[in-house]
Protein backbone atom coordinates (compact mmCIF):
# COMPACT_ATOMS: atom_id res chain seq x y z
CA UNK A 1 0.00 0.00 0.00
CA UNK A 2 1.18 3.52 -0.61
CA UNK A 3 0.07 6.47 1.09
CA UNK A 4 -0.78 9.70 -0.19
CA UNK A 5 -0.56 12.82 2.42
CA UNK A 6 -1.36 16.26 2.50
CA UNK A 7 1.64 18.49 3.70
CA UNK A 8 -1.65 20.01 6.37
CA UNK A 9 -2.69 16.53 7.10
CA UNK A 10 0.56 14.22 7.42
CA UNK A 11 0.16 10.74 9.00
CA UNK A 12 3.14 8.90 9.54
CA UNK A 13 2.87 5.40 8.06
CA UNK A 14 1.31 2.66 9.62
CA UNK A 15 2.27 -0.63 9.75
CA UNK A 16 1.95 -2.58 5.84
CA UNK A 17 2.49 0.54 4.40
CA UNK A 18 5.58 0.15 2.17
CA UNK A 19 7.69 3.37 1.48
CA UNK A 20 8.31 4.03 -2.39
CA UNK A 21 11.38 4.34 -4.17
CA UNK A 22 12.21 7.54 -6.80
CA UNK A 23 11.57 5.47 -9.75
CA UNK A 24 8.83 3.80 -8.31
CA UNK A 25 7.82 7.74 -7.93
CA UNK A 26 7.91 8.39 -11.48
CA UNK A 27 6.15 5.42 -12.74
CA UNK A 28 3.06 6.27 -10.20
CA UNK A 29 3.08 9.79 -10.55
CA UNK A 30 -0.56 11.28 -11.05
CA UNK A 31 -1.32 12.44 -14.41
CA UNK A 32 -3.27 15.28 -12.79
CA UNK A 33 -2.01 17.70 -9.44
CA UNK A 34 1.53 18.58 -8.03
CA UNK A 35 3.38 15.66 -6.32
CA UNK A 36 6.61 14.97 -4.22
CA UNK A 37 8.28 12.30 -2.72
CA UNK A 38 8.77 13.42 1.08
CA UNK A 39 9.94 10.03 3.18
CA UNK A 40 8.56 7.49 1.17
CA UNK A 41 5.13 9.20 0.50
CA UNK A 42 4.02 10.34 -2.49
CA UNK A 43 2.60 13.95 -1.35
CA UNK A 44 0.22 16.36 -2.74
CA UNK A 45 1.59 19.65 -2.39
CA UNK A 46 -1.51 22.23 -2.51
CA UNK A 47 0.59 24.99 -1.82
CA UNK A 48 1.79 24.09 -5.30
CA UNK A 49 -1.84 25.46 -6.99
CA UNK A 50 0.05 28.17 -8.23
CA UNK A 51 -1.33 31.77 -9.22
CA UNK A 52 -0.91 32.79 -12.68
CA UNK A 53 1.80 35.61 -11.41
CA UNK A 54 3.90 32.50 -9.96
CA UNK A 55 3.18 30.65 -13.43
CA UNK A 56 4.17 34.11 -15.30
CA UNK A 57 7.41 34.48 -13.81
CA UNK A 58 8.56 30.52 -14.17
CA UNK A 59 7.37 31.13 -17.56
CA UNK A 60 9.62 34.03 -18.22
CA UNK A 61 12.79 32.71 -16.69
CA UNK A 62 12.04 29.13 -18.86
CA UNK A 63 11.79 31.28 -22.00
CA UNK A 64 14.86 33.28 -21.47
CA UNK A 65 16.77 30.45 -20.78
CA UNK A 66 15.39 28.99 -23.40
CA UNK A 67 16.40 31.76 -25.75
CA UNK A 68 20.38 32.09 -24.21
CA UNK A 69 20.50 28.28 -25.29
CA UNK A 70 19.34 28.89 -28.76
CA UNK A 71 21.78 31.66 -29.40
CA UNK A 72 24.59 29.93 -28.05
CA UNK A 73 23.70 26.57 -29.60
CA UNK A 74 24.10 25.08 -25.82
CA UNK A 75 23.92 21.37 -25.05
CA UNK A 76 21.12 22.04 -22.64
CA UNK A 77 17.51 21.31 -22.39
CA UNK A 78 14.79 23.54 -20.54
CA UNK A 79 12.14 21.28 -18.59
CA UNK A 80 9.37 22.85 -16.28
CA UNK A 81 8.10 20.74 -13.76
CA UNK A 82 10.39 17.93 -14.51
CA UNK A 83 10.71 15.15 -10.76
CA UNK A 84 14.15 14.89 -10.12
CA UNK A 85 16.21 12.94 -7.38
CA UNK A 86 17.05 14.26 -4.53
CA UNK A 87 18.82 13.22 -1.11
CA UNK A 88 17.98 14.47 2.07
CA UNK A 89 20.09 14.35 5.43
CA UNK A 90 19.40 11.02 6.56
CA UNK A 91 20.32 9.99 2.94
CA UNK A 92 16.66 8.92 1.88
CA UNK A 93 15.64 9.19 -1.61
CA UNK A 94 13.23 12.67 -1.87
CA UNK A 95 11.36 13.32 -4.91
CA UNK A 96 11.78 17.03 -6.04
CA UNK A 97 10.10 19.33 -8.72
CA UNK A 98 11.61 22.66 -9.67
CA UNK A 99 9.38 24.92 -11.32
CA UNK A 100 12.46 25.03 -14.55
CA UNK A 101 15.29 22.63 -15.09
CA UNK A 102 18.28 22.88 -17.54
CA UNK A 103 19.74 19.48 -18.09
CA UNK A 104 22.50 18.35 -19.87
CA UNK A 105 20.96 17.50 -23.19
CA UNK A 106 22.83 14.18 -24.21
CA UNK A 107 21.88 13.02 -20.91
CA UNK A 108 18.18 13.60 -21.22
CA UNK A 109 17.84 12.31 -24.76
CA UNK A 110 19.97 9.27 -23.73
CA UNK A 111 16.66 7.72 -23.20
CA UNK A 112 13.76 9.18 -24.65
CA UNK A 113 11.13 6.29 -24.06
CA UNK A 114 12.28 6.82 -20.14
CA UNK A 115 9.58 7.98 -17.85
CA UNK A 116 9.69 12.14 -17.64
CA UNK A 117 11.55 12.07 -14.20
CA UNK A 118 15.39 12.40 -14.17
CA UNK A 119 17.20 10.66 -11.53
CA UNK A 120 20.71 12.19 -12.85
CA UNK A 121 22.11 15.41 -11.50
CA UNK A 122 21.15 18.43 -13.70
CA UNK A 123 22.72 21.74 -13.74
CA UNK A 124 20.67 24.37 -12.60
CA UNK A 125 17.12 24.61 -11.04
CA UNK A 126 15.06 27.26 -10.11
CA UNK A 127 12.46 27.28 -7.62
CA UNK A 128 9.84 30.07 -7.37
CA UNK A 129 8.51 30.59 -3.83
CA UNK A 130 4.87 30.50 -2.71
CA UNK A 131 3.41 30.05 0.67
CA UNK A 132 5.54 26.52 1.35
CA UNK A 133 8.74 29.29 0.86
CA UNK A 134 10.80 27.38 3.51
CA UNK A 135 10.88 24.51 1.35
CA UNK A 136 12.88 26.39 -1.10
CA UNK A 137 14.81 28.25 1.32
CA UNK A 138 16.25 25.75 3.77
CA UNK A 139 15.03 21.77 2.76
CA UNK A 140 15.64 21.80 -1.13
CA UNK A 141 18.62 24.71 -0.53
CA UNK A 142 20.51 21.50 1.36
CA UNK A 143 19.03 18.71 -0.80
CA UNK A 144 20.43 20.85 -3.79
CA UNK A 145 23.59 20.83 -2.38
CA UNK A 146 24.21 17.77 -1.32
CA UNK A 147 23.88 16.14 -4.65
CA UNK A 148 25.61 18.84 -6.36
CA UNK A 149 23.64 21.00 -8.45
CA UNK A 150 25.96 23.80 -9.52
CA UNK A 151 23.57 26.33 -9.75
CA UNK A 152 20.20 26.90 -8.12
CA UNK A 153 18.03 29.94 -8.12
CA UNK A 154 15.07 31.39 -5.37
CA UNK A 155 12.70 33.94 -6.78
CA UNK A 156 10.72 35.40 -4.19
CA UNK A 157 8.83 37.55 -6.11
CA UNK A 158 6.61 38.42 -3.42
CA UNK A 159 9.30 38.78 -0.86
CA UNK A 160 7.09 36.17 1.49
CA UNK A 161 10.11 34.36 3.38
CA UNK A 162 11.64 35.83 6.79
CA UNK A 163 13.72 38.63 7.28
CA UNK A 164 16.22 36.53 8.00
CA UNK A 165 16.37 35.85 4.13
CA UNK A 166 15.31 38.86 2.95
CA UNK A 167 16.27 41.57 5.60
CA UNK A 168 14.26 44.45 6.54
CA UNK A 169 11.97 46.02 4.88
CA UNK A 170 11.64 42.72 2.94
CA UNK A 171 11.65 43.42 -0.52
CA UNK A 172 11.52 40.61 -3.76
CA UNK A 173 14.67 39.36 -4.22
CA UNK A 174 16.26 36.59 -6.63
CA UNK A 175 19.02 34.54 -4.92
CA UNK A 176 21.39 32.77 -6.99
CA UNK A 177 23.55 29.75 -5.59
CA UNK A 178 26.53 28.78 -7.06
CA UNK A 179 28.49 25.41 -5.91
CA UNK A 180 31.96 26.34 -4.45
CA UNK A 181 35.00 23.58 -4.75
CA UNK A 182 34.26 22.81 -1.37
CA UNK A 183 30.50 21.74 -2.11
CA UNK A 184 28.94 24.10 -0.60
CA UNK A 185 26.21 26.93 -2.08
CA UNK A 186 27.96 30.58 -2.37
CA UNK A 187 24.74 33.33 -2.51
CA UNK A 188 24.39 35.95 -4.21
CA UNK A 189 21.33 38.57 -3.92
CA UNK A 190 19.76 40.62 -6.73
CA UNK A 191 17.27 43.17 -6.60
CA UNK A 192 15.88 45.92 -8.64
CA UNK A 193 18.26 46.49 -11.49
CA UNK A 194 20.67 44.43 -10.97
CA UNK A 195 22.29 42.07 -13.82
CA UNK A 196 22.30 38.54 -12.84
CA UNK A 197 25.30 36.62 -12.87
CA UNK A 198 24.61 33.16 -13.66
CA UNK A 199 27.41 30.44 -14.08
CA UNK A 200 25.53 28.52 -16.62
CA UNK A 201 24.45 31.28 -18.72
CA UNK A 202 27.68 33.80 -18.37
CA UNK A 203 26.59 36.04 -21.04
CA UNK A 204 22.63 36.24 -20.18
CA UNK A 205 21.42 39.64 -20.11
CA UNK A 206 18.86 40.14 -17.13
CA UNK A 207 18.20 41.98 -14.36
CA UNK A 208 16.40 41.34 -11.49
CA UNK A 209 13.49 43.76 -11.60
CA UNK A 210 12.99 41.80 -15.47
CA UNK A 211 11.89 38.91 -13.05
CA UNK A 212 10.47 39.91 -10.37
CA UNK A 213 8.02 42.62 -12.11
CA UNK A 214 6.31 40.14 -14.32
Amino acid sequence: MIAIATPKNQQKQTEGEQKITFEQFLKIYPEYGHYELIDGELIEIFEMAFTRNHDDVGEFIDRRFYREVERLALNYVIKRAVPIRSIDQSGNERGRVPDVSVIDATSWRSNRSDYKGFGDKIQLAVEVVSTNWEDDYVDKFEEYQRIGISEYWIVDYLAIASREFLGNPKIPTVFVNLLDEKGKYQTTKFIGDDKINSRTFPELDLTAAQILNI
